[in-house]
This record gives structure tokens, sequence and C-alpha cells, in this order.
């Protein structure tokens, strides 16, 4: 009809403009807030940074190790570790560029541990308010937790960061049904999952917080999962056959209390958790709304989970609860401030307990246990670790300290072929099944008359690292090959490295030692 206006039907689907007001009180900060987040960058820097040139440990080395493979082949190389490959291939680039030293490959995690400070005020805000917001980035500053991985070359900096942004993504686009948020969920979940087993205990707890707390938001949710699941289908083969073949056997069965308590993990422990649990029973759950029931269920379905699951393969750790970090986090912020009086009494009280935290310059000796053998070792050495999955470490400092030598590696299992990787296909029953004497004799015939070669074991004293399935074979077998050699008539001591003062004061774990023996005969 002329001289009206007949409104045009809209086309379903995300509009420009839908994505711009998504982000909108999740990218426009105020300069107080910018003030605010940029000290406390500059103040985490120089908490995170004061050791980021400490040694590296087993998981370290194994991290360096793979990502020093052809970019396209470490999705196969894998297969013999368990993990999934997003780390590693981000890895793997990064060292190209920037080297595989220490304070190199640390810096990497360091940037995703200082990334959650602007990421915890984000989404505190996005997600809660702005006080919740400010609260979110003074934990994530301080938080002992990512202090400690944002200087170790692992991925959970980084899916501590992932955590946060799958957060918001899930908040606004399934619970708020933002459709820019819905997309952003879908890489967010998968690069998750690609980055770490256990964000798949994290899907199942999407899917359970979604039928609990938005059954109406059924669409939205069915459509992102289709989404991940897309995505991640590639991996799967790879995945059934870690699942079957690996798994994690230096891991115990995880107890009750363990699984009340981990998810304080990401808060430094079970004593900062303390005050947090009185703040939320005061002000927090009494008055709680569908975000907070749906962040609380992301929390305990995914540590329940983890723990069922570790009942019967046992694969746990509490380093892996990187996956709920934002969740625990977010609540942790929420109820200090809606605890107000108690609240405040609670965030002293947390920081008073992160005070006394410090690390490290190394996390294990093998760093200095290296230097020491280079000064000894001058050719072709056979170097044998009786702890096998220590080789990758090994290998990487000896190559540091030990320049133009073309040492061999082996463990109790024989000759290792990549010794950058530890194979941890069927590990435990190939462990198992090699025998002391016939693999000693086989190594040793490698081994001209009158040359050197180098044992390294753990030095056992600190049992509770040796109780799982794996590492008590570990040190059954370390135990057998220490007392054959020491008998063999054919062998001779010519030198011993032992761990120094500071590593053992320290009590590391696993602290390592290294007998030099000269074949006779």
């Amino acid at each position: 009809m002329e001289g009206v206006d007949v409104a045009r039907p809209r086309r379903a689907g995300l509009r420009p403009h839908d994505a711009r007001r998504a982000l909108d009180g999740f990218l426009t900060w105020r300069w107080a807030d910018l003030t605010l987040v940029a000290a406390l960058l500059a103040g985490s820097l120089a908490l995170r940074t004061v050791q980021l040139n400490a040694g590296f440990w087993i998981d370290e080395g194994i991290s360096v190790g793979i990502a020093h493979h052809h970019w396209t082949s470490i999705p196969h190389v894998l297969r013999q570790d368990g993990s999934p490959p997003a780390y590693y291939l981000l890895l793997g680039l990064w060292i190209r560029v920037f080297g595989d030293s220490e304070r190199s490959t640390h810096a990497l995690s360091l940037l995703f541990a200082l990334a959650c400070i602007p990421g915890a005020y984000a989404a505190g805000r996005s997600v809660f308010d702005r006080r919740t917001g400010v609260v979110a980035a003074l934990l994530a500053a301080a938080d002992p937790y990512l202090t400690y991985y944002g200087q170790e070359t692992r991925m959970y900096s980084m899916e501590a960061f992932l955590s946060l942004v799958m957060v918001v993504a899930y908040v606004k686009g399934i619970l708020r049904g933002s459709r820019a948020w819905c997309v952003a969920l879908v890489p967010t979940l998968a690069l998750m999952v690609y980055a770490h087993n256990w964000a798949l205990f994290l899907c199942v707890a999407v899917a359970a917080a979604t039928l609990v707390c938005a059954r109406d938001a059924w669409r939205r949710f069915a459509a992102v999962a289709a989404g991940v699941a897309a995505l991640y289908a590639p991996w799967l083969p790879t995945l059934f056959a870690q699942v079957r073949h690996t798994g994690a056997p230096w891991s115990t069965v995880p107890s009750l209390h363990e699984m009340l308590t981990a998810p304080g993990a990401v808060l430094g422990g079970d004593a900062p958790f303390v005050p947090i649990v009185v703040a939320a029973a005061g002000g927090l759950y009494a008055t709680a709304r569908r975000t907070e029931r749906a962040l609380f269920l992301l929390v305990a379905v995914t540590v329940a989970g983890a723990w069922i699951e570790s009942q019967f393969n046992p694969a746990w750790a509490t380093r892996y609860f990187a996956v709920v970090f934002a969740p625990v986090l977010l609540l942790a912020a929420a109820a200090i401030v809606r605890g107000r009086r108690f609240g405040a009494v609670a965030l002293v009280a947390v920081f008073v307990l992160w005070w006394g935290f410090t690390m490290h310059d190394d996390k294990e000796n093998a760093r200095g246990v290296a230097a020491r053998l280079a000064t000894v070792v001058h050719g072709s050495e056979l170097i044998i670790s009786t702890h096998p999955e220590q080789v990758p470490v090994l290998r990487y400092y000896l190559g540091k300290y030990a320049v133009g030598q073309h040492l061999r590696y082996a463990t109790t299992m024989g000759p290792v072929a990549d010794p950058q990787v530890f194979d941890w296909y069927d590990a435990v029953e190939r462990l198992r099944a090699a025998k002391v004497r016939p693999t000693l004799d086989a190594l040793l015939a490698t081994v001209r008359p009158g040359n050197e070669f180098v044992v390294v074991t753990p030095v056992f004293r600190d049992y509770r690292a040796w109780e799982a399935k794996w590492t008590r074979l570990v040190w059954q077998k370390s135990e057998d090959w220490t007392n054959l050699l020491s008998h063999d008539p054919n062998l001779r001591l010519v030198g011993h490295v032992t761990p120094d003062e500071i590593a053992l004061k320290r009590n590391y774990f696993k602290p390592l030692q290294a007998f030099v023996y000269r074949k006779l005969r």
C-alpha cells in the first residue's frame, strides 16, 4: 500500500550487528579497567618470570622432543604418547622461531598465563558484573597454579586460557541465546579437546549443565555439539588406539578426598580453597541463579567423570584440571563478591596463603646430572636409563652439553630408536616382558672392551612416587639392573654422579644419579 513501509522478512542466521552486540561489554572497558589490568599484568610478569629458566623435567623433555619432529608427523608420533596434538603443533611452530631453550619454551606458557588476567576480568564482567571481573583478575594475577604452569613447557596454561573463553561462550551462547557466542563455542571446545583429553569430561559436563539448567536451549546445544564432533572426528581413530594401548600407568587410583578437593588444585591447593568455600556458603549459593548452577555443574561433572574413569584406568593428576580453571575461578570470584565482609576476609586469607608459594629453579635434577656427565662422555657412549621416560630429557640436555657426541640411548627394555619421544604403547607389558640379563647382555655386546657406558637411575627414597603399576615396575627393574651391574666381574665402576645437596634438600620425587662403567672384556 502506498505510503506505508512494509517490513521485509529478515533472514535467519547470524547478522553482522549480532556479533558486535555479543562483544559489547566483553571488550569495551573503562580506562580504570585498563589501568587495573595493566598493573596486574606488570606484577604478574615480575612474579612469573623468576624461574623462567628452570630446568626441564620428564614431561617437558617429552614436549620439546615431540615438537622437534616434522610438523606434519606430530599427530602420528602422538600415537605413542597418548596426548592430542594442538599444543605440540603450536610448540613446534614456536621453537622454530624462538628456539627450544627453557626460557624460550616457558615463554609460550607464560603468554597464556598472562592472557588469563584480562581474560578473567572480561569473563567475570561478562558473566557476572564488573566487581566480579576485578576479583577474578586479582585471583588470576597471583594464582600459584598459573605461576607454576606459566613456567612449564606443557599445555596447562593454554588450557586454562581456553577455558575462560569457553565459559563466556557457553554462558552467553547457550544460556543467554547469543548466536555469535554459540559460533565461538564450537572452535573453543574443539581446541580444548585437541589440547588435552580431559576436556572430553568437560564436554560431558557442558551437556549435563545444559540438561539441568537450560533445557530450553537444547537446539543451540545440539548445533554446537554437532560442530565440535565434526571438528574432532578426524582424531577419533588415534584416540581409540591411545585408549587401548597407552593410558597413564604411572598414576594411582584417586581417593574420594582427592575428588572432593580437586577444584582447589587450580587455586593453589586445599588451604586457599577453604576460605572460598566458606565465602560461597555465606553468600553465593543461597541466591544461586542459573549461571552459577551451570558453572558449578561444569566443575562437578568434569571432576566426577575424571574420578570415575580413573577408578578403572588411573590417569589422575591435579594439573589436568586446567580444563575447569575458568568456572572454578569465576565461582570463587562471585563467592567473594557476594560474601561481602566474609568475602573480603576470604580474599585476604587466600592471598596470605598464596604468599608463601615459591618455585624451584629446577623441577628435577636432570639438567645438573647431564652437565656433569658431559665431562666424561667422549664419543659414542651408550646411555642407559632405568627410568625409561627420562630418555627425552636426558637426550635434550646431553645434546646441549655434549655437543658433537654421537650418543646412543637405551632403557631396561632395550635400544631406543627415537630418544626424543617415550613410547607408551603397551609400555607396562613390554617392560614386564623384558628379561634383565638377556637385555643387559644384548646392550653390552654393542660396547667395545675398554670403552665406557653410562647408567642413569633414580634415587629411590620418596616411595610415594613409585606406587603406581608402571612406577613400581620401574623401581623393581632398576633395583635388579643396579644389583646385576654392581656384581658383574667384566665391569668396573669408574664414576658416580650423585644429586647435589640442593637437589636432595628440595626432595624431588625422582632425583637422578648416574653410574659410569668401563667394560673390561
